[in-house]
């Protein structure tokens, strides 16, 4: 099939599922999170941890009871990897050293899942499924929790400063929105072929007479909330790429799918709870936008060749699965890339200079094109209102966001949010580079200067933007199971993800603090185009100038190398 129809037919599959999806899920998520009543499984849940679920919180409550619950979780994961060998259903695999634990622990509370390990040699099925995969819904919940935690500051017509309950929020978001899509997803899967066992593996003997073990697991279910909740830790080295993970290209449209579909319909959420349906299509719009950008770019060097045998050799097809080929290796990255999934069905290593340098660039976005589950939307309403805030000033209108006044601590707090992230990674690149112990475990050596160098550098850069992010797709080019990159990734997880979401509640703290007032004429519309262009510059402009020197130090100076 001619690729630019390929391609064309599965953006155009992907777009009608999405399309169909947005209104009754979008709508169903707000009534998860506006609903009064609970369900009997929650009211356990609440007489149990003895919550009680009438009671709202403040922004400084909110956020204590948040990153209380995130370092429980970190210190029983670290002990469960620490005590795997003595665990049931551990394959006789030892105990996870101290280091990686702490790395991964950190990586999978913070919705990051890096591995800096092999999983079906390091990990056994019950740590697997009773750790890692239970703290792909618990993460994913607290960045939805924090998403309507600001929709509902935006919202507030009163002003006690109370931005709702982390534990009705956390739970909601688990038991009646991620729950309920992994399983439909997860049937898909095992329609598709992927494996779902319990078996620790087989042993096999290959056609050159060499013997061999296959691992198995239960990989449909984890395959499931790994995509729905932007998690993206395999169960497996090779991820999606590998056929028990994702045998099929049906199952890979389903993946994207699953990646995108709660971060799109989350802007429906927010116009719901808004009342303003506007105001999510012009959100929607943005992401939109910015994701067909992405996807052009990368795409287009992707297909470019040079030469009679590039040609030959199909075009970029190195380090891409053949069962599924360029354009849906292309989609599955950029959809990746762009909602901190960091799930992978092609080694983005491989990728041309410049379309792995896309990739970085979308990362360095703040991904929110569509970005995370409910990362994505308040970290794009955070730069909305710093939007809405230049703009009203550029123009002498009042900066106001939905009847809420921008003043100097809202700013403060999104001026800080945003720019942590940018922070973590020019700092840990910057001080990675020139450590000499780090040099020897790029992938790709070579003379300073040399092409192999840079691209060396260019995986560095990537590591902590992925890190930072709370991405975890990497270039495997570059080794990370040193103490140094353990630790530094480790931290710039737990920064990268913990003091975005502490300013943004602090931002939604002080807009549920004030009183709604009517939009007048001096109010800077936040719908239309012209405000989704202004927006839209905003997100290019903030990470254009913050990342260029260190992109034009690596992929932009290999592709002109």
């Amino acid at each position: 099939m001619n690729p630019a129809l390929a391609a064309a037919l599965q953006i155009a599959a992907v777009v009608v599922v999405l399309a169909l999806a947005y209104v009754p899920l979008g709508d169903y998520m707000a009534r998860v999170f506006t609903s009064t009543h609970d369900v009997a499984p929650e009211r356990w849940f609440y007489r149990i941890v003895r919550v009680d679920p009438g009671r709202k919180q403040t922004w400084v409550a909110y956020a204590a009871a948040l990153l209380g619950f995130s370092l429980v979780s970190v210190l029983f994961l670290y002990v469960l990897q620490r005590i795997q060998s003595h665990l049931p259903m551990s394959g006789g695999r030892p105990a996870v050293p101290s280091s990686m634990a702490f790395n991964t622990a950190v990586s999978f509370v913070t919705n990051t899942n890096w591995q800096s390990y092999s999983p079906e040699a390091v990990m056994g099925n019950l740590t697997q499924a009773g750790g890692l995969a239970v703290q792909n819904f618990l993460s994913a919940a607290v960045g939805l929790a924090v998403a309507v935690a600001l929709v509902r500051g935006i919202v507030s017509k009163v002003s006690t400063g109370e931005i709702g309950n982390f534990w009705v929020d956390l739970v909601r978001g688990s038991i009646r929105i991620l729950l309920p899509l992994s399983v439909l997803f997860a049937i898909l899967f095992l329609t598709q072929g992927v494996v779902q066992s319990f078996h620790s593996g087989f042993d096999f003997t290959g056609l050159d007479g060499n013997r061999g073990h296959g691992v198995l697991g239960p990989f449909a279910s984890q395959e499931a909330i790994k995509e729905l909740g932007t998690n993206g830790g395999g169960s497996l080295a090779t991820n999606s790429a590998h056929p028990f993970e994702n045998p099929t290209p049906l199952s890979n449209i389903a993946q994207i799918i699953a990646i995108l579909i709660i971060p799109v319909c989350l802007t429906r959420t927010y116009a719901t709870m808004v009342g303003d349906r506007r105001q999510g299509f012009t959100i929607l719009g943005v992401m939109a936008t910015l994701f067909a950008i992405i996807l052009s770019i990368t795409w287009a060097f992707e297909e470019r060749t040079n030469g009679v045998a590039a040609r030959a050799a199909g075009a970029m097809m190195e380090g891409k699965e053949q069962r599924f080929g360029i354009p849906a290796s292309v989609l599955y990255a950029v959809a990746t890339t762009g909602t901190s999934t960091g799930a992978v069905n092609s080694q983005h290593d491989s990728f041309s200079a410049a379309g792995g340098g896309a990739l970085i660039w979308n990362m360095l976005l703040g991904e929110v094109a569509p970005g995370g589950v409910g990362t994505g939307l308040y970290g794009m309403l955070v730069l909305a209102i710093i939007a809405v805030f230049v703009g009203g000033l550029l123009v002498g209108r009042t900066p106001e966001f939905l009847g809420k006044k921008i003043g100097q601590l809202e700013i403060t707090m999104a001026a800080l949010s945003i720019l942590v992230m940018p922070a973590l990674v020019l700092v840990g690149t910057a001080i990675t580079a020139i450590l000499p112990s780090t040099t020897s475990f790029q992938g790709n050596g070579g003379d300073p200067g040399s092409p192999g160098s840079i691209h060396g550098y260019s995986e560095i850069l990537y590591a902590f933007a992925s890190a930072s992010n709370n991405n975890g797709s990497a270039f495997g080019g570059l080794t990370v199971t040193s103490d140094w990159f353990q630790i530094a990734l480790g931290v710039a997880m737990l920064f990268g993800r913990f003091l975005p979401i502490i300013f943004t509640l602090a931002l939604a703290g002080l807009l549920a603090r004030q009183k709604a007032k009517p939009i007048s004429t001096a109010t800077l519309p936040t719908h239309g185009p012209l405000y989704g262009g202004l927006l839209t510059g905003t997100v290019l402009l903030v990470a254009g100038l913050t990342f260029f020197p260190a992109l034009a130090l690596g992929p932009i100076a290999e592709a002109l190398a």
